[in-house]
């Protein structure tokens, strides 16, 4: 992203500093979280425990910001999240240690979520420089935490190119990029409704790439959060005062 960076190095301010090390250090804390925490818990739980940002963001936007949870947010809310005990879960769960980081990791993308709106609609924001900034903090903090153990710790091999390519440029720049503009023009919580279909994409993946197939519960939470999105898309009826989102133009 540095070509994009240094293109736009004229609408580089303080704020645009701030703000993408603030959600650059929100995403590392998720990763870092969820990391840690999977060597005392299991995939699933993660991944449901991660998934709850979906309830955590609305609430945090209406703690922190005084933001109305309309009654669409509510329902499709309410359905995802029991898509997800049931996908992620298989209807079951057990917990331990490792699930408080788990939860916590969860928090963390329930606030990256909620500022990344915030801070993607300041009439003086780039969302590539944004972007960048984000991403160069966490891999500071990477750098920080590994400390200076890196080099002993990766091994090459040919095989990794094609990894790092797609891990790297599209799940990872490109996917922030597309973030953080998107999230100019819709509410942090249904942004969380949409993320919310993330193991659904990699259950079909597993699908069709390992072969690997959903049990009944599988498919009825994948079920119960596509329908948990579609209604919070169809149902209208906001309550009054609802801030409307304002779209703030790239320039």
């Amino acid at each position: 992203m540095l070509p994009w960076f240094t293109l736009r190095l004229n609408r580089f301010n303080v704020s645009t500093l701030i703000s993408g090390t603030v959600l650059g250090t929100l995403l590392f804390g998720a990763y870092a979280f969820q990391t840690v925490g999977l060597k005392y818990t299991s995939a699933s739980n993660a991944a449901f425990l991660t998934g709850l940002n979906v309830v955590l963001v609305p609430v945090f936007d209406a703690f922190f910001f005084r933001t109305p949870i309309g009654r669409s947010i509510k329902w499709g809310v309410s359905l995802a999240l029991v898509g997800l005990f049931l996908l992620c879960g298989n209807g079951q769960l057990s917990f331990n240690v490792g699930d408080v980081l788990g939860a916590t990791c969860g928090a963390c993308v329930a606030l990256h979520v909620i500022l990344t709106g915030r801070f993607a609609r300041k009439a003086d924001s780039d969302v590539y420089l944004l972007t960048t900034v984000q991403l160069t903090t966490v891999g500071l903090w990477s750098l920080a935490c590994a400390g200076g153990k890196a080099p002993q710790a990766f091994v090459w091999y040919p095989e990794l190119f094609w990894t790092l390519v797609i891990c790297v440029v599209i799940a990872t720049v490109f996917a922030f990029l597309v973030q953080t503009s998107m999230q100019r023009y819709i509410s942090p919580s249904h942004t969380a409704l949409i993320f919310c279909t993330e193991p659904v994409f990699g259950a079909a993946y597993a699908y069709f790439a390992a072969g690997e197939r959903l049990g009944p519960y599988g498919y009825l939470g994948a079920a119960l959060i596509l329908v948990g999105m579609i209604v919070s898309e169809l149902l209208t009826d906001e309550p009054a005062g609802a801030p409307e989102l304002a779209a703030v133009p790239e320039g």
